[in-house]
């Protein structure tokens, strides 16, 4: 078997550790040092891609949808979004650390086909919650994909996000009828209380890493009820 070559390191804000990207053959790997070892792997994406499929799947035929994506990871949640979303849509995708985005714009590029070079996708760098305080009810869509899920697991700001205030503030942040769809690596009764005290009508889904096989992950659907 072809060995590991690292082909770039990162460091994760506020001492949350260092990403290393790493290519063995056409596999690409992101870890975390230390124990917690990998995060990402080329190979094992399904359930990045079904978060949003499915937080997307209500904005087919609406022209000017607006979604934010937090999180580029190896940009697999961006690109089912742009097949799914309308020639007029604008994607934001946010992300802590510029490395991650210029990974995807080289190595990494060619797993998702290159989303990046969608003229529908902007890039944000910087806390996802940057974008959503506004609360101005301005996003059509919001998908997290943003750490471990509700428990944070690289960066302990993103448990803001997951919070009572930063659910409260995604709610405000979501036009009538607009989704929240999280991505988790398991389930948490605890975010499902909080997401339907804010107001959401929620429903969770287990969806797999590889179609039909692999690890189970959770996928959190919140929807902002209509007004």
């Amino acid at each position: 078997m072809k060995p590991w070559i690292e082909l770039g390191t990162a460091q994760i804000p506020n001492n949350g550790g260092i990403l290393k990207l790493r290519q063995r053959d056409r596999e690409f790997s992101i870890s975390l040092s230390g124990p917690r070892g990998e995060l990402m792997n080329s190979r094992r994406f399904n359930s990045e891609r079904e978060l949003a499929l499915l937080g997307c799947a209500h904005l087919k035929k609406h022209k000017n949808a607006r979604v934010v994506v937090g999180g580029m990871g190896m940009g697999y949640t961006l690109a089912a979004a742009l097949e799914v979303l309308p020639p007029c849509a604008e994607v934001i995708v946010a992300d802590l650390i510029p490395e991650v985005v210029e990974w995807n714009r080289g190595p990494l590029g060619d797993c998702a086909g290159r989303p990046l070079d969608d003229s529908r996708c902007k890039i944000h760098i910087g806390d996802v919650g940057e974008l959503l305080v506004k609360r101005d009810g301005d996003y059509d869509a919001v998908l997290l994909d943003v750490d471990n899920g509700p428990e944070g697991l690289t960066h302990n700001d993103n448990n803001w996000l997951y919070s009572l205030d930063g659910t409260n503030c995604i709610y405000e942040s979501l036009a009538p009828g607009g989704m929240l769809a999280v991505w988790s690596a398991g389930p948490d009764t605890l975010y499902v209380q909080r997401l339907r005290k804010t107001g959401f009508d929620v429903e969770v889904r287990t969806v797999r890493e590889r179609p039909g096989k692999g690890a189970r992950h959770t996928i959190f659907l919140a929807k902002r009820v209509s007004e």
